[in-house]
């Protein structure tokens, strides 16, 4: 008889595994889910027994109430932090986003609320962006004296081009959901009765396919955008030749040839 699967509790976020998904909800509905130091570390502990577990092919991430995905960060932790506090803050978030943005599976912002600060950022990690009508995203950190501290400055010029992040990000300003997405910050609008559905449903699509690929793609992705076109291409070429001896790759083209469905087992 098999031992039942333990799920880890957390403070600040809800966490739930259904599907071969696992779902994180920032559970702080009072302060708009805003990040402080032990949301951090809750989101940095759900995210690594995600990708620890085999059973576990993808990740919704959302905000708790209709208000908020992630509001920014905590003012009132942010207010008494010394400069070297806020240094090591930010690195402790960037970690963060770093194991997001490179779980290895896809990962799906759920944005049904205010995006802003570090919540812009988190979305940004994130593989895939889905965000309500009513959704707002910004950079609004030189409101308070600072640049972003979360990937901000980095992510967002990559996604929407340096003209239009460096406007949202010196001026503060938010943008609604439909100019986020006709700048390429989103990938879709959804009503906020879809959210979770179509979430539920492009993850079901990436699931249709080889494990294995489904991850290397992911790596070529991202590592390729932080080095040269050339040098991208080799990791490409490297990536198709392992995959290339899978039994993943043997079925899918098999099953192709046979005209049926492909089942794969991620080897």
């Amino acid at each position: 008889m098999n031992a039942p699967v333990s799920i880890p509790t957390f403070e600040n976020l809800l966490y739930e595994k259904r599907d071969r998904t696992a779902y994180v909800t920032l559970n702080r509905p009072k302060v708009l889910n805003a990040l402080n130091t032990p949301t951090w570390m809750d989101l940095h502990a759900a995210f690594t027994d995600a990708q620890a577990d085999p059973s576990i092919l993808g990740v919704i991430l959302t905000g708790a109430g209709d208000k908020a995905f992630i509001a920014g960060a905590d003012i009132g932790e942010l207010s008494q932090v010394s400069a070297i506090e806020a240094e090591q803050a930010s690195r402790r978030g960037q970690i963060v986003l770093d194991l997001i943005e490179t779980l290895g599976k896809p990962v799906i912002a759920a944005v049904n609320g205010f995006a802003l600060g570090g919540g812009c950022e988190t979305a940004m990690a994130c593989t895939l962006r889905l965000a309500v009508d009513t959704a707002r995203f910004g950079q609004p950190e030189v409101k308070l004296g600072l640049p972003p501290g979360g990937g901000g400055t980095q992510r967002l010029p990559r996604l929407i081009g340096k003209g239009r992040a460096l406007q949202l990000i010196l001026t503060g300003e938010m943008i609604d959901a439909r100019e986020a997405w006709r700048v390429g910050l989103v990938n879709e609008v959804v009503a906020a009765a879809d959210l979770i559905p179509r979430a539920e449903a492009i993850l079901r699509l990436i699931f249709a396919n080889a494990p294995i690929a489904v991850r290397h793609s992911l790596e070529a992705v991202n590592a390729g955008l932080q080095t040269s076109q050339a040098q991208g291409l080799l990791l490409e070429a490297s990536l198709f030749g392992l995959c290339a001896a899978t039994d993943d790759k043997t079925e899918g083209t098999a099953a192709f040839l046979a005209k049926r469905p492909a089942s794969f087992q991620g080897r």
